[in-house]
């Protein structure tokens, strides 16, 4: 099974920008986790620190028990083992092969013979679809494919985490539809940890099994995804629906006087971006028939039933629905207790200044 990453009061800042300060989760082992935000708010710095390429002002990154913002440069290769990187652009060197891509991580950090290496790569292409595209160049393949092709060099060294950089970015809905199977269908094999960054509101909502959002260098929240998915934090509602209406601006400190005036705009009727209204938990995709159960899925049903009493309303009430539990005998009180449920209301909302949002996350140890 996947590692858990334990994050607990990570701030990083360049120079006098911040990017994001006192950031707390915990991504749960084995489990597929997305996190969610606009352009720019610093989801992919968050990564990078994850494995230890930029290093944070404060705050710690657990990792197997180990510390990456104190670890050695030869301990902090070790944990950088763990590690799969699908890159956003695919980072594949134009000048090899598809396999010679796939096989360079096994050739620089171990010490297989190439008949070894043979099998591995060869299994990993295949595993995202790509068997006998092998001896192509990047530039003779599809974006889908390039984007593949960095999955598959991610996998050769048996990753427990993958972290995988806006794996949507370049390509169409449908790829996309196709790239985010393939991804619930390699945790079903594996049993390997994903955190994916995205903002891809498809993905978003029918891949992960928890969901978390950074903006304003703040994270907005984190846990199952069902608490994100029916929020009505602003900033939540305004970016899982694509509307120019709320908190968020082209750029991201949009103040209380041109949220007024779009406001006036669309009750005047002018449009205020997005499509249709997204309510509701859908389904989440499944494994491929045929594919190994996807062990992640039991886990995670036992986590939320655990820590259910934790959760808003809105949140249980989709977490209950989607497993078939009696409310009443879920949660362990009566449903029309108005003083517990007040106290779910308070126990998962943390006030702060800023007009957009509150914090609404769950404490690491509970996720």
């Amino acid at each position: 099974m996947g590692i858990a990453i334990e994050v607990e009061g990570l701030t990083k800042s360049f120079g006098s920008a911040t990017i994001w300060e006192d950031v707390s989760l915990t991504v749960p082992p084995g489990e597929v986790s997305v996190l969610l935000g606009p352009s720019g708010t610093g989801k992919s710095v968050f990564l990078k620190a994850l494995i230890g390429l930029l290093k944070p002002e404060r705050g710690s990154i657990v990792v197997d028990g180990k510390d990456l913002t104190e670890a050695s440069a030869k301990e902090l290769y070790e944990i950088r083992r763990l590690f799969g990187v699908m890159f956003q652009d695919g980072a594949l060197f134009g000048s090899m092969s598809l396999y010679d891509n796939t096989a360079f991580p096994l050739r620089e950090h171990t010490k297989k013979k190439e008949d070894e290496i043979r099998d591995i790569v060869m299994e990993k292409l295949e595993m995202v679809g790509l068997g006998g595209d092998e001896t192509k160049l990047p530039g003779e393949i599809s974006g889908g494919m390039r984007k593949r092709a960095g999955l598959a060099r991610s996998l050769v060294l048996d990753p427990e985490i993958i972290l995988c950089d806006e794996p949507d970015s370049g390509l169409d809905p449908v790829r996309t539809a196709y790239l985010s199977q393939l991804l619930i269908d390699i945790n079903a094999q594996l049993d390997c940890t994903i955190l994916i960054v995205t903002h891809n509101i498809n993905i978003a909502r029918t891949v992960p099994d928890n969901m978390g959002m950074l903006f304003r260098r703040k994270l907005v929240m984190f846990g199952p995804r069902e608490v994100l998915l029916t929020s009505d934090e602003p900033v939540v509602q305004q970016f899982l629906n694509g509307r120019r209406i709320g908190p968020i601006g082209m750029s991201e400190e949009k103040d209380e006087a041109t949220m007024a005036e779009e406001q006036a705009h669309l009750e005047a009727g002018h449009h205020g971006g997005g499509v249709e209204e997204l309510e509701g938990v859908p389904p989440q995709i499944n494994a491929t028939p045929g594919m190994p159960f996807r062990k992640a899925v039991k886990r995670r049903q036992d986590r939320v039933r655990q820590n259910l009493h934790l959760l808003p309303k809105n949140a249980q009430q989709a977490i209950l629905e989607s497993l078939g539990d009696d409310p009443g005998k879920a949660r362990g009180d009566d449903p029309d207790d108005d003083d517990h449920d007040d106290r779910d209301d308070r126990g998962r909302h943390h006030g702060r200044s800023d007009d957009d949002a509150r914090t609404e996350s769950i404490p690491a140890q509970q996720q």
